[in-house]
């Protein structure tokens, strides 16, 4: 605890998950925060991801919610070890709002939306005296060291002893994520992975035809097979390409083979239900005075969209050859030739690198300066996995300032700075 004879001053320059609990730790720590948004109120992009129900996080065991973090899994599962799922669950319910296991194991909280438990938090953390300045846009740093604002009133330049961004990634914008902190950050020696495009949909370059008739219809029940990614679930038809659930869950290999690439061949099955022989028996069934569309609903359930999709792909020869027919009927190459903008992805990669910071998340390059949610260089699925790292990296944050401070008040000037982990943290007492 920071002692009341030295209110040290903390700015949280982001009002999502991430800013939103480095605030909670440090004022419960007792240090004097004020809160600083973009936008008209805090919480937004939170929100908007609870619209169709607010997934908090997932009831899987550890090991495997951990795995979900890719190339970063070392990274994020010590924040994962300190506030992790049941951590997660147990802090909401101390809000009053009660969570449930949805049969994808996935958890919710019991009404499914967002804006009562912001609405609980907001209440208690201006309960703690955390001070919330929406429409104040961040600029960077004056030249002695203090943060510029741009507010409704003119520029604002105000010094504190320490900071914590929370700034998002650059997905939805419009919501406060612009990544426009990368070209800051950057200026002051500090090394950052370009933004990209996560849990997103793809271009694949339709036909005029196809686009009008089908944009916008949903492709359920096929299995997608890329590298080794396979997994059956749905999608949705875009105007430009594909997007939806299952192309998320398979978004971070293709983006990052068509990096490598320049496009990435993916393969559907649109039987996943039948065996290859079994189709190509039914295809192959006379059909008589039938046509073929009509054939194919009725022997292998191919219609609608799935049927479109087989003429937008197929030659003529191959979609009047039973055998090459029922082939691409099981396993359809689809050609993608680019993400979609990282605007209309769910969540981005890409960010501060961890390599740029301590074990606290503080920047080596900056000391007394933290960061924490997506602005870091980690991305997940969805599923809850991008809340719960949002939430845990922001009370590391948090925890990790406010050690910073108590270091800097109660430790010999040798170890400015020095201060590690909630370990010491708690060692350092209060005087």
């Amino acid at each position: 605890m920071i002692s009341e004879k030295s209110p040290l001053s903390v700015a949280v320059i982001g009002g999502g998950p991430a800013g939103l609990m480095a605030a909670e730790v440090l004022s419960q720590g007792g240090a004097q925060v004020d809160l600083y948004d973009a936008m008209p109120s805090v919480g937004r992009k939170f929100l908007l991801a609870g619209k169709g129900g607010m997934n908090l996080t997932h009831s899987e065991a550890l090991a495997p919610f951990v795995s979900r973090y890719g190339k970063r899994q070392a990274e994020i599962e010590p924040f994962l070890d300190a506030f992790g799922p049941e951590a997660l669950r147990a802090w909401v319910h101390g809000l009053g709002i009660d969570t449930f296991v949805g049969s994808s194991g996935r958890v919710f909280p019991t009404d499914m939306k967002a804006a009562p438990l912001l609405r609980a938090w907001l209440h208690r953390l201006r309960g703690s005296g955390v001070s919330f300045h929406v429409r104040h846009r961040w600029l960077g740093w004056s030249e002695d060291g203090a943060l510029r604002f741009a507010s409704p009133d003119g520029e604002i330049v105000k010094p504190f002893d320490v900071v914590i961004l929370a700034l998002g990634g650059g997905s939805w914008a419009r919501l406060g994520s612009n990544g426009a902190w990368v070209p800051i950050l950057q200026a002051h020696g500090v090394d950052v992975a370009a933004l990209k495009p996560s849990n997103c949909g793809f271009d694949v370059g339709w036909s005029a035809h196809f686009r009008q008739r089908y944009a916008g219809q949903p492709l359920k029940s096929v299995t997608l097979t890329f590298a080794d990614f396979q997994r059956q679930g749905e999608f949705v038809v875009s105007e430009n390409g594909i997007e939806g659930s299952l192309i998320y869950a398979a978004s971070t290999a293709i983006r990052d083979a068509i990096e490598a690439n320049g496009s990435a061949q993916i393969f559907l099955d649109l039987a996943p239900n039948k065996s290859i022989e079994r189709v190509i028996a039914e295809v192959a069934h006379p059909r008589g005075s039938r046509s073929l569309s009509s054939h194919l609903q009725s022997r292998a359930g191919i219609t609608g969209v799935k049927a479109g999709l087989l003429r937008e792909v197929l030659d003529k020869d191959d979609y009047a050859d039973p055998q090459r027919l029922a082939a691409a009927i099981k396993a359809l190459p689809l050609m993608l030739i680019a993400p979609r903008p990282i605007d209309e992805a769910i969540s981005s990669a890409g960010g501060v690198r961890f390599e740029a910071m301590n074990a606290n998340l503080m920047l080596n390059a900056l000391p007394g300066v933290f960061c924490a949610g997506e602005m870091l260089d980690w991305e997940a699925p969805t599923g809850g996995y991008l809340l719960t790292a949002c939430f845990a990296s922001g009370r590391v944050a948090g925890a990790g300032a406010l050690a910073w401070l108590v270091g800097r008040i109660w430790t010999p000037p040798n170890k400015q700075g020095q201060v590690g982990g909630f370990s010491e943290l708690e060692a350092a007492g209060s005087e």
